[in-house]
């Protein structure tokens, strides 16, 4: 690890008047921190000598105590320059360079003149984070926030991608339009989203993706969130001023904090170019190291699992098969018989995962409860430790073993977090004694304690307590609605996966997402970290399962498996059902194939709303993955493959759309074909309206056994 601290200078008094202005360490980007007429903090952000952000307030505003909002002078000033290159645990890169200016400005008021408040801001070469800092010191120990108002003061009505602001749901299909056009209450009531609470027609949630007019781009977010609530964006669609707005509690309330304490970052990313959003690691960056000692047992993971099926209708997960029972005594109900968590069921899953060497078989409905939960709104649901009668737990942990596949266990909680909180160390044990090393949580409903929000203070605590206790027992997380990421996987590297977003099952009972959908998470919900969107659904109608269904996928099925590459996640599933796989197994070599952690990510082609195009170099191997991806509008991407070795002949196998596939006609249709490539090889795929290709580039060697042909 390579790190340099440089404390340039820290200024006196006498200067306080002054604006103080820093750049990025390349000079890209610059930062203008000052005090205006009424002594309130503003901040001002420049790249490439373009306004980004507009002189734009800063304050924290305080229940029953003095607000820190104006009447500023300045204290102190200090400057640092840091550099370091670090080692994740995984990620989409073996390294990551840390390379920033760095301003702390410490304020004081008139009105309160012994205490202080720090604004800290980390300039990097795409972009800024900035917090706001309480010191200990005797005049403020515990406080309450009742708001925070932060500005980011835009320089013109951007093209913005977004979802409407809320306090317990990202799970909205995405809207494209003008600031001055949002409307976050309009169109589809979202009636598939179970627990929603929309704030008003002028509020978005971060992570906000946004196009100026003369093409730049730019991306605000969060990074580290601890001990505080989730921030959403007011939009001013006259001025296009966007102020921060944070989830309450039951009582209304933003945050109860204690000094020393701070804020998460507020982060902003632009660039020329798509792809260097994409490419940016400043929210990582902005996260602590990592807080586990020993992180040998964290391995990202694929795998398949009891899920789809009960998505499709083909079994339930609760025993009675009806989730409406008028009684939820074990001891009354009378099994369906199409009860997807049966130990023979499972044995099926273990038995493919073996066969085509996938790590993990996760399984849902596994546990008692499932008949009495849904919509309830009910404290005592789950104990997560007592098993359905047709679900043998030691049979299956033996015969998992025996396969060499680790079984996922499924915790929904239901909302029920209280509860969950009561039962998660006897919850953990049970996985302990029982082989279970990672762990799905799951939190669809209301929250108990009531009037709290997924959102709120109190819920992101929850989820990172869940996150450090994992990690206690060596356990990996992979948690289902909760708050959307910040990074903080830097420093949980247990904590491999969230959803966290719209994913791949509302194709299987609602109106589905649309086939720009996963053209905008890659800017937008993946910002903050990896999603396990739940890929490679190969049979894309679910007439299949139902005749009477007209529910379907919105890709084509080569699209499907390009997702594993351009939708990053250390933990990737093959979320189809092992029966339907069979029918496919060339394409599906693509998914046996493809990593899930990486030495290199190259950008290729981007544009957010339309298409995405990403190579990775999977990890200590010379082999890299393409994924190629379109919206409704069918297109070629054009990928030169310079990133190879020089004068090194490779194998390139490519799943594509057929000639005449499309993703609601004929999503089905694909082709295979392999090529020799080398660094020189540009290739261009044909993607389907709504589709995509996926390549798999490897060396040539001389036991290949065959002829292939140069690309052309």
């Amino acid at each position: 690890m390579k790190k340099l601290f440089l404390l340039a200078l820290v200024l006196p008094i006498a200067a306080s008047m002054l604006a103080q202005t820093i750049q990025s360490p390349n000079g890209k980007t610059t930062l203008t921190f000052a005090l205006n007429a009424t002594g309130e903090p503003t901040y001002r952000l420049s790249f490439n000598k373009k306004e980004i952000v507009q002189p734009s307030r800063m304050a924290i505003l305080l229940k029953e105590q003095p607000s820190f909002d104006k009447d500023f002078s300045i204290a102190k000033i200090d400057s640092t320059i840091f550099d370091e290159t670090w080692t994740p645990v995984w990620g989409e890169s073996r390294t990551i360079r840390n390379r920033y200016k760095e301003l702390a400005v410490t304020l004081r008021q008139a009105a309160v003149p012994d205490r202080l408040f720090v604004i800290r801001f980390r300039l990097y070469d795409d972009g800024l984070g900035f917090r706001y800092e309480f010191p200990e010191q005797a005049s403020l120990v515990h406080f309450i926030v009742s708001d925070e108002k932060t500005e980011f003061d835009l320089t013109g009505d951007h093209k913005a991608f977004w979802i409407p602001g809320d306090y317990d749901t990202n799970e909205y299909q995405y809207s494209t339009s003008k600031l001055s056009e949002v409307n976050g209450l309009a169109g589809s009531p979202a009636s598939e989203i179970h627990a929603r609470t929309p704030i008003g027609t002028n509020f978005v949630q971060t992570p906000l993706m946004m196009k100026s007019a003369d093409g730049g781009y730019l991306n605000i977010h969060e990074a580290a969130l601890v001990n505080y609530p989730a921030m959403n964006l007011e939009v001013d669609k006259t001025s296009f001023k966007l102020t921060s707005h944070l989830v309450p509690d039951a009582v209304g309330n933003k945050a109860y904090l204690q000094a020393p304490c701070h804020t998460p970052w507020r982060t902003i990313i632009v660039a020329d170019k798509a792809t260097d959003i994409l490419a940016s690691r400043l929210i990582l960056n902005l996260n602590e190291p990592s807080n586990i000692a020993d992180v040998s047992w964290i391995k990202p993971t694929k795998y398949v699992g009891v899920w789809w099926e009960m998505h499709v209708g083909k079994s339930t997960w609760d025993y009675a098969g009806t989730q409406s029972a008028s009684t939820w005594d074990l001891t009354k109900l009378t099994p369906s018989g199409r009860h997807g968590a049966n130990t023979q069921r499972v044995k099926t899953y273990n038995d493919f995962a073996a066969k085509h060497h996938f790590d993990g078989v996760l399984v849902e409905g596994w546990n008692t409860g499932w008949e009495d939960w849904f919509g309830k709104w009910k404290e005592d649901v789950f104990d997560f430790v007592t098993p359905y009668p047709d679900f043998d737990i030691a049979e299956l942990s033996n015969y998992a073993k025996q396969k060499g596949v680790k079984i996922i266990m499924h915790h929904e909680t239901s909302g029920s977090v209280t509860n969950y909180e009561r039962w998660m160390d006897k919850a953990y044990d049970l996985m302990k004694k029982y082989n279970y090393d990672a762990v799905k949580t799951g939190y669809v409903g209301k929250i108990i304690p009531r009037g709290e929000h997924h959102d709120g203070q109190w819920m992101v605590n929850h989820f990172n307590r869940v996150a450090a206790k994992t990690a206690e027992r060596q356990i990996m997380l992979d948690a289902h609605e909760p708050v959307r990421p910040t990074g903080l996987h830097r420093s949980y590297p247990n904590w491999l996966a969230c959803e966290a977003a719209r994913g791949n099952e509302f194709n299987a009972w609602s109106v589905g997402n649309p086939p720009d959908h996963e053209t905008i998470l890659p800017f937008t919900r993946l910002m903050g970290g990896p999603m396990d969107y739940t890929p490679g659904i190969f049979q894309i109608k679910m007439s299949y399962f139902d005749p009477n269904k007209k529910d379907q996928v919105h890709t084509t099925l080569a699209k499907q498996l390009a997702l594993y590459i351009t939708m990053y996640s250390p933990l990737q599933m093959a979320a189809d059902l092992p029966e339907i796989y069979e029918q496919h197994l060339d394409a599906f070599q693509f998914i046996k194939d493809v990593a899930v952690d990486w030495d290199d990510s190259r950008y290729l082609e981007a544009e957010p709303g339309d298409y995405l195009s990403i190579a990775r170099k999977a990890k200590m191997q010379n082999e890299w993955f393409i994924g190629a991806i379109t919206d409704e509008n069918a297109r070629t991407a054009t990928l030169p493959l310079n990133f190879l070795d020089e004068k090194t002949p490779y194998i390139a196998t490519i799943y594509a759309d057929a000639a005449d596939a499309h993703w609601e006609q004929n999503p089905m249709a694909y082709q295979i074909n392999s090529y020799l490539v080398t660094k020189e090889t540009i290739l261009k795929l044909k993607l389907a309206a709504g589709g995509g290709a996926a390549v798999r580039i490897r060396l040539l060697t001389e036991g290949d056994g065959r002829n292939y042909k140069a690309y052309k």
